[in-house]
């Protein structure tokens, strides 16, 4: 499909590729990984033209048409409804939608042969490119993505950035492009909208590749990792969990032939000062010196999953109960999210929030943090030091601070080193802690931000979404600064690694109230599981034995999305045999009264022509009011 041979690509002074090479085949699933700032996003422009590179080849199959998601969709804007933006992706149905339209509307007025073979070649080429189904088909994916019928009727204009790009992905996979590419698509969804495009993409025909933090995503949806590394592209065949164990297989071998060569160039190099000075043996130490320089080199394993030395203390322990939640109610106008709900967060609890978008979940967090109001008690305990992050605060930084500057003056108390042990935890070394925040990347300052939430003097952290804009070397170092963490937190995301290796207990908000599960995710997602499945079960004994007693004589083959979809198509159907019958019954009529001219009976191969113009005119009038019965009787069935 795409062959890059040899690729360079130059970013100022900084060379992101050097000579870089990568064949994507049909129909591979592949996850595109690597630390920030390694040109993941640039390769994805590289492939799609955006970017040309500065040297090399690359090639692309003819006709290959490629889908992509990336994040510059977040912004795209439209007065039309989100249902129309998404069957945007059907162009020649809808230009054959449009054709028939006017077709029909001609026809009310004329009924030339012309008009009606027209009309019949675009209904064929509609119904081959299953055009009554699109609308259908736009509507399940929009479902899938999180979206409510109710939502598909608004503009796209009145959705944030998030749902925009949700709506953008919908388009995109209603395309079926050939090759599918994906820029961190899971950032702005929600945990059910995560697994529903997992199966999507179980199902999925063409390539796609994508680049993503999200570790359980990766491991379910491809099967071949490619990490982007030293300007290099380096294949593991496998998902992430391979990819981890390879890579480690790897390193190990390379960090023994270093360790092997480097013993052999210091033996190489005794040798060499020993017979240098010998003027019977300088011929062969100048061939030695020859020959190790002409030697390649092993490079050391770089360590790029770094460990968090930062000591993460608070000064005072909170008392027992940290927030008591008592009948809590909060509404928005139209919107109630919680109605008489209890919740306690006691000292040492690690509770993760999960759930879809739109049940309160950051509303909840706000009320748990204060910066929000509701009907009810919120009862904070003895000695409880809270710090609050969430997306908005990345605007609360101070731009002209350089990085070190901003957590000096945030924790004044911490000495430089602490404070530079803890950014190069999150990836800031060396001179990076000397950069304004103004010249930061959105995941740069997510760090940053972090990084003050965790300085703080805090023994409550209460964190919103914090591994967005995050890479997994990032999210690694956060997991691994909340499994030291000693105090209580309480955290909204929908990163299921992340919430496996640091939550104890799991709330969710189910019927406004808040529930939960007094354990770690995968035990929560097993409940879970069995508890839908006897919901489900429970839920269709009433149908079976409706069934049985003949109190449901509905018919239950079609589900009502079908039926109506069904009936829109037999009905189209059916307007075209009414035409094309009164068109007949036209021609018939007009046959009739040439039989009846004087100068056509009486010249016998005039009526002989006239009367089989007629015959052929009857027979197809019969023909087409047969299949307008059969059709109407039809739709009477579906319609009782």
């Amino acid at each position: 499909m795409i062959a890059l041979n040899d690729i360079t690509f130059e970013f100022g002074a900084r060379a992101l590729y050097d000579e870089a090479s990568w064949h994507i085949k049909p129909g591979e699933k592949i996850g595109l990984i690597g630390a920030n700032g390694t040109g993941k996003t640039t390769l994805l422009k590289l492939l799609v033209g955006d970017y040309k590179p500065t040297s090399g080849t690359l090639s692309k199959s003819k006709d290959l048409k490629i889908g992509y998601l990336n994040q510059d969709l977040l912004s795209v804007h439209s007065d039309f409804s989100i249902l129309h933006v998404a069957m945007e992706a059907f162009e020649r149905q809808n230009q054959l939608h449009d054709e028939i339209e006017i077709l029909l509307k001609k026809l009310e007025t004329n009924y030339s042969d012309d008009l009606l073979h027209k009309l019949s070649d675009k209904q064929h080429e509609f119904e081959n490119l299953d055009g009554y189904n699109i609308q259908y088909k736009a509507e399940q994916i929009l479902a899938g993505l999180g979206f409510s019928a109710e939502d598909s009727i608004r503009p796209l204009k009145e959705f944030s950035g998030g749902w925009r790009m949700r709506v953008m992905l919908a388009k995109i996979l209603l395309q079926q492009p050939d090759l599918l590419l994906l820029d961190e698509p899971t950032n702005h969804m929600d945990l059910p909208s995560i697994k529903w495009l997992e199966n999507y993409l179980t199902s999925f025909e063409g390539a796609y590749i994508i680049v993503s933090h999200d570790r359980y995503f990766l491991d379910r949806t491809v099967q071949k990792i490619v990490e982007s590394k030293g300007g290099q592209l380096i294949q593991y065949a496998g998902n992430y969990s391979f990819y981890l164990e390879e890579k480690a297989l790897r390193e190990e071998i390379q960090r023994g032939q270093f360790k092997n060569q480097q013993q052999k160039i210091k033996e190489e190099e005794r040798l060499i000062e020993r017979f240098r000075a010998k003027a019977s043996k300088a011929k062969m130490a100048q061939s030695r010196i020859k020959a190790l320089d002409k030697m390649e080199r092993v490079s050391d394993v770089d360590d790029d999953n770094p460990s968090v030395s930062f000591r993460f203390s608070f000064s005072r322990p909170s008392g027992r109960s940290v927030v008591q939640l008592r009948n809590i109610s909060k509404a928005y106008p139209g919107l109630e999210l919680l109605k008489n709900t209890n919740g306690d967060i006691e000292k040492g609890d690690k509770i993760a929030l999960i759930g879809a978008n739109g049940k309160g979940k950051s509303t909840l967090l706000r009320l748990v943090a204060g910066t929000d109001k509701a009907e009810g008690e919120i009862n904070r305990g003895h000695n409880v030091f809270q710090s609050f992050f969430a997306q908005h605060q990345l605007e609360s930084l101070h731009l002209e601070n350089t990085i070190l500057a901003e957590l000096q003056a945030f924790a004044p108390t911490r000495t430089d080193t602490e404070l530079r042990s803890l950014l190069g935890c999150f990836l800031f070394t060396g001179d990076d802690v000397f950069k304004k925040i103004k010249v930061l990347s959105g995941g740069e300052k997510s760090r940053v931000a972090l990084a003050k939430t965790l300085t703080s003097d805090a023994n409550f952290l209460i964190l919103d979404e914090p591994t967005n804009h995050l890479d997994i070397q990032s999210v690694n170092i956060l997991i691994q600064a909340l499994q030291q963490y000693e105090g209580t937190f309480i955290l909204v995301s929908h990163d299921r690694y992340l919430i496996e290796n640091v939550a104890n207990k799991i709330w969710f908000i189910e019927n406004k109230e808040i529930k939960e599960y007094p354990g770690i995710y995968h035990e929560y997602e097993e409940w879970q599981e069995k508890r839908l499945k006897e919901q489900s079960k429970e839920s269709q004994e009433p149908k079976k034995q409706a069934e049985q007693t003949k109190v449901v004589k509905q018919d239950n083959r079609l589900e009502s999305k079908e039926k109506s979809k069904e009936l829109k198509k037999l009905n189209q159907e059916l307007e075209r045999l009414e035409n094309l019958v009164m068109d007949l019954e036209s021609k018939k009529k007009i046959l009739e009264e040439e039989m009846a001219k004087e100068e056509v009976f009486s010249d016998s191969k005039k009526l002989s022509a006239a009367n089989t113009s007629y015959e052929e005119v009857k027979d197809q009038l019969v023909t087409a009011q047969a299949e307008w019965e059969t059709l109407a009787e039809k739709i009477m069935e579906l319609e009782a």
